[in-house]
């Protein structure tokens, strides 16, 4: 998202979570706020996006998301589900729709990102946790329960 933004690109949020909205828009510079669950905002975003980048990480529909883009839209899946995503071929065709995918660069390209990050002041959320807070850590995660990365602070204090 605040990759998007410093690149000047108009960042639409799309969430299962309509509590995400608010910090979406104004912290992290999202120009709209799309909850994917809300069949009417599903309907009234449909054929509006050029391109989607999908970063969730376990299995669900991405025929909406599908739906969502415009013609020669493009959805990038960058999250890795551990079971198959289910990938109708019939929108695709009818719609010019492209289905790809991104994983991690070479040293060249993060550096590359880094450099940006540095010019642009884009930096990580995190949530720090002390290393006696790991448990707790791990129901939180199976609960959806968190909102950044979790960093573990294994100094010796």
């Amino acid at each position: 998202m605040k990759f998007a933004k410093a690149l000047g690109v108009e960042v639409t949020m799309i969430s299962t979570f309509l509590g995400k909205k608010k910090e979406a828009v104004e912290r992290l510079g999202a120009y709209s706020f799309l909850v994917s669950h809300d069949p009417n905002q599903m309907q009234v975003a449909m054929g509006t996006m050029d391109g989607i980048i999908d970063t969730v990480s376990v299995s669900h529909p991405i025929l909406p998301l599908i739906g969502l883009l415009k013609s020669h839209g493009k959805l990038i899946l960058v999250g890795a589900s551990e079971k198959p995503l289910e990938l109708p071929v019939f929108p695709l065709l009818m719609g010019r729709k492209i289905v790809d995918r991104s994983g991690i660069g070479g040293i060249k390209e993060t550096q590359e990102m880094i450099d940006f990050a540095a010019k642009h002041n884009v930096t990580a959320d995190i949530e720090v946790i002390p290393i006696d807070y790991v448990n707790t850590t791990m129901e939180r995660l199976v609960k959806a329960d968190i909102r950044y990365r979790f960093m573990i602070d294994i100094g010796i204090h």
